[in-house]
């Protein structure tokens, strides 16, 4: 039986140039993989971007879901409600309710934030130690991509999304990724996606909050193995809980 292909939906930049190279490495392990962009001109919420990403799913062969930070909530709320092809999810340092502690009524300050926080701010918070001059400026670059307006919106829907609700509707196989050096989310928004699901595989890999992309190879190993093993569940051992 061939090997569920990977649709992946990118962070809060929504063009998926930072998942280039994690794709490619997908690829090198025989897993066909797209990204489903996001418009970079309309402030869309998760609404709106789950009506615009269900009908690009395959419907023609098996897939799993692979939701980064961002678009995690957007990935539970498609599978609560699964295309009939959708086999398996992967969460990759994300969340179902907003990560950080901010009252909801206070969200949408956001709007009078800068669009593009400083990139050193921005390379300390999302790449830590991992940070590299080729990192920086693909960062920078699919950050300039998208409009200020569009970056705040989505920063927006993050701060009050809950998709908790959606979490009870899950019945499919899940992978969940968790950056052991994140300092963008709290092990509490992991261990709130792991304690949901009985079929949930966790991966705690060395790594900061861009975990596909500072650490692309051991978490498209991971997602190798979590794809393989539900094409012959008896041929592949379970994930270990934890490096």
């Amino acid at each position: 039986m061939t090997a569920p292909a990977i649709v992946i939906l990118p962070g809060l930049d929504g063009t998926g140039r930072l998942l280039e190279g994690f794709r490619a490495q997908l690829e090198r392990r025989g897993l066909a993989a797209t990204v489903i962009a996001y418009p970079p001109d309309r402030p869309l919420g998760y609404r709106e971007l789950e009506a615009l990403v269900r009908p690009q799913l395959p419907a023609s062969r098996p897939f799993i879901l692979l939701g980064e930070s961002f678009s995690g909530p957007l990935a539970i709320r498609l599978a609560a409600v699964p295309p009939p092809n959708l086999v398996g999810l992967v969460l990759s340092t994300t969340f179902a309710r907003s990560p950080v502690l901010v009252p909801k009524s206070l969200a949408g300050l956001v709007r009078f934030a800068p669009g593009r926080p400083p990139m050193p701010l921005l390379s300390w918070w999302l790449l830590g130690r991992w940070t590299t001059p080729s990192l920086r400026a693909v960062l920078r670059d699919a950050l300039c991509q998208v409009a200020p307006a569009t970056l705040r919106a989505r920063a927006i829907a993050a701060l009050r999304v809950d998709a908790t609700p959606s979490l009870r509707d899950m019945a499919l196989p899940v992978l969940n990724l968790i950056g052991g050096r994140d300092r963008l989310l709290t092990r509490s928004a992991g261990r709130q996606l792991t304690e949901q699901w009985g079929d949930c595989r966790t991966r705690v890999i060395e790594g900061p909050h861009l975990l596909l992309q500072t650490a692309t190879a051991a978490c498209a190993q991971a997602v190798a193995d979590f794809a393989l093993g539900l094409v012959a569940p008896d041929a592949h051992p379970a994930a270990p809980a934890a490096d």
